[in-house]
């Protein structure tokens, strides 16, 4: 039994440029209101957030717009520190991959990588589409980047492989928009006991579903929705019930890296494919 966590650092253009998509619809530009909720997930919530996960030393798999690394320092600094995985989730927030030419998302993918290594001598090996926005093409790009999962694919409770046009043995590794702090705590108004009871019912099932099969679970999180003052203690009473159970909290490489050795080829023998 799997879980792997991914606290979504992201930041938002105040005024963001032209695309193919308006990542502010509600209002005209600047949307002062989301801009200065997502600022305060970045100079607030993370922290909040950050104090919750190094009291359960979780391996986090950081869903990054790596352009927080200019933009947030500190931020940055913590999470090089901490030896957080860095998951690509594009540049910025505001700029989607929907509307790019398969050139345009070639170079958008060198751009993100150039950043990552500029900061941190490392390069992705993943990817969570920007706002989850992608082409047909984006897994082929993705895979001539070097990259070995996408996170997209929000298709079962285990890995896939996923098959791309050069032949590469990616995984497509499930991310969570059932347990995604942001729609749910933030339109569906699900908030503290309530949230944490729906993570703890969906390990705890997985766990037992586990015994006759591996299982993984995603708990994303986003600074500016779980890291309110009223919702933390919740994040912090469902990772001390995975811990009581001896999950297994890794970050997406261990996760993909047990796959490819253990499951991968079976799969892939059986038809449990994703076709980019």
């Amino acid at each position: 039994m799997a879980v792997w966590v991914v606290p979504n650092v992201e930041h938002y253009e105040y005024l963001p440029p032209a695309g193919a998509i308006d990542p502010y619809p509600r209002t005209p530009h600047p949307d002062v209101r989301k801009f200065a909720y997502h600022d305060f997930g970045n100079r607030v919530g993370f922290w909040r957030m950050l104090e919750v996960l190094d009291r359960h030393a979780v391996p986090a798999t950081v869903s990054l717009n790596v352009a927080v690394l200019d933009h947030y320092p500190e931020i940055a600094a913590a999470m090089v520190e901490r030896g957080w995985e860095f998951m690509s989730h594009g540049l910025y927030n505001t700029r989607y991959l929907t509307g790019l030419d398969v050139e345009q998302e070639r170079e958008f993918l060198r751009t993100c990588n150039a950043v990552l290594e500029r900061h941190t001598g490392r390069q992705f090996s993943g990817m969570l589409g920007p706002n989850i926005t992608g082409n047909g093409w984006t897994p082929d790009l993705m895979a001539e980047a070097g990259m070995s999962y996408h996170a997209d694919w929000v298709h079962d409770e285990r890995p896939a492989p996923l098959l791309t046009a050069n032949g590469s043995r990616m995984v497509a590794l499930p991310y969570s928009y059932e347990l995604n702090d942001a729609p749910l705590l933030m339109r569906s108004h699900v908030e503290g006991d309530e949230y944490a009871q729906y993570c703890t019912a969906q390990f705890d099932r997985l766990h037992r579903d586990a015994e006759s099969g591996g299982r993984m679970m995603c708990l994303p999180l986003h600074p500016f929705a779980i890291g309110q003052p009223h919702r933390i203690g919740s994040l912090d009473r469902v990772l001390a019930h995975l811990r009581a159970h001896g999950a297994w909290i890794a970050t997406a490489t261990d996760i993909v890296t047990h796959y490819r050795e253990h499951h991968y080829d079976a799969d892939l023998a059986a038809g449990e494919v994703v076709h980019a």
